[in-house]
């Protein structure tokens, strides 16, 4: 059987929602790329996704043949994530009546909600289901001291019971496999980077050091961990700057330029004149921040993957990272950047220090990481692995539907 109609389902990660917000990252960017590229195949892929804009219509199109669905579950507007959980049943609800659930081939979920939610539709219409985690509560537990025992029930249910799991690293498979137990299928995709990121040409490292950090303004992406380091940076009368990419608009006072939250304030005491908040940017905007790059820093203490250093590595810049996660693969210690160990903000300005001050060693990163994104993380050939993916999923359900004699 062949695979023709794919539903995604993203319950707060709307794809086409602009990206550094709070809660517009990585997977919104997944889905988006995913769903661009499967259309461009032929495939006709339709994303189920929160009505978290009200200003957005309900059914927008994309691409050649991609739709972006959103429910409004009886709350239309923006919905922090921890608590759509108490939506999934009205999402459910109102995702039978605009949709004929029994046309797709294949259910892709994508984060643990959207996981239940992918279950529902496999156990209701016999539609063979794919997960992808984006990430999961037992490393974040693991990171951050706080178990979510809930969510953590619920993603080993369906780590387990979808028809496949797709990892986005080795390490992201060795551990599911470690929490959810060896007869979960999971198999290896990486995650692509736009094409953007792909226009962009090798540039040699700045002069005057220049460091980049594009994401979410919360703690568990490393952000205090980063301005702590460049403080200690700046005191030991080092030249250069540093670039704070994403947050909301709402984050920084349009009339000065600096954050509004006063952590954030504090954080920056005294080397206002070296940081720079820009807010969220296109892709467009992000490939030419990160190619100007002495370096682009991600000190997550969590990552499933980490979109931004592959991002970053297509553009011939290399990458400071916490050494954690999908991290661990996705940056090649002392050949495409430099890992340290999280939370670390001696680590971390050492590294600065080091790129900061071996512009030779620099750029020989960057030609090497250059080379390994273009292998490795290109959209194209991604969609191609899952496509084939959903092709033997779909045929393992189809010959087990048959051997049951249903």
């Amino acid at each position: 059987m062949t695979v023709r109609k794919i539903l995604f389902i993203s319950d707060h990660g709307d794809p086409l929602a602009e990206l550094g917000g709070e809660q517009a990252g990585g997977q919104n960017n997944y889905v988006k790329q995913l769903m661009h590229h499967l259309c461009d195949r032929g495939m006709l892929v339709d994303v189920v996704t929160h009505w978290s804009d009200e200003t957005a219509p309900q059914i927008e199109r994309y691409g050649k043949s991609g739709r972006v669905i959103r429910i409004a579950a009886g709350r239309k507007g923006f919905v922090p994530k921890e608590e759509m959980v108490n939506f999934l049943d009205d999402i459910y609800k109102e995702m039978k009546i605009i949709l004929n659930l029994k046309e797709y081939d294949i259910i892709h979920s994508h984060y643990w909600m959207s996981g239940l939610l992918g279950l529902a539709v496999k156990e209701e219409f016999g539609i063979p289901s794919v997960h992808t985690s984006h990430s999961l509560g037992t490393v974040k537990a693991a990171a951050t001291g706080v178990r979510e025992e809930r969510r953590l029930r619920a993603e080993k249910r369906i780590l387990r019971k979808a028809d496949r799991v797709i990892a986005t690293t080795p390490t992201e498979k060795e551990t599911i496999i470690k929490f959810a137990g060896p007869k979960t299928d999971v198999s290896v995709i990486p995650i692509g980077v736009a094409k953007s990121f792909e226009e962009t040409s090798l540039q040699k490292p700045p002069a005057k050091p220049h460091f980049v950090y594009a994401g979410r303004f919360e703690e568990t992406k490393g952000l205090f961990t980063l301005l702590k380091a460049f403080q200690d940076f700046v005191k030991e009368g080092q030249e250069g700057e540093l670039v704070l990419a994403g947050g909301d608009e709402e984050d920084i006072d349009a009339a000065t330029g600096l954050p509004v939250t006063a952590g954030l304030r504090d954080a920056i005491n005294g080397i206002e004149d070296r940081v720079t908040f820009v807010g969220p940017k296109s892709q467009e905007e992000l490939a030419a921040l990160f190619s100007e790059a002495t370096a682009v820093v991600v000190p997550s203490y969590y990552e499933s993957f980490g979109m931004v250093a592959a991002e970053a590595q297509r553009c011939g810049t290399p990458v400071i990272a916490s050494g954690v996660g999908g991290l661990q693969d996705v940056v090649q210690d002392g050949q495409t950047g430099i890992l340290v160990p999280p939370k670390d903000s001696k680590a971390l300005k050492s590294a600065m220090h080091t790129l900061a001050g071996e512009r030779h060693f620099a750029e020989t990163l960057g030609h090497e990481a250059m080379k390994r994104a273009t292998l490795l993380f290109t959209w194209s050939t991604i969609a191609e692995l899952m496509l084939d993916l959903y092709e033997v999923v779909d045929d393992e359900e189809n010959s087990s539907f048959i051997s049951d004699g249903s």
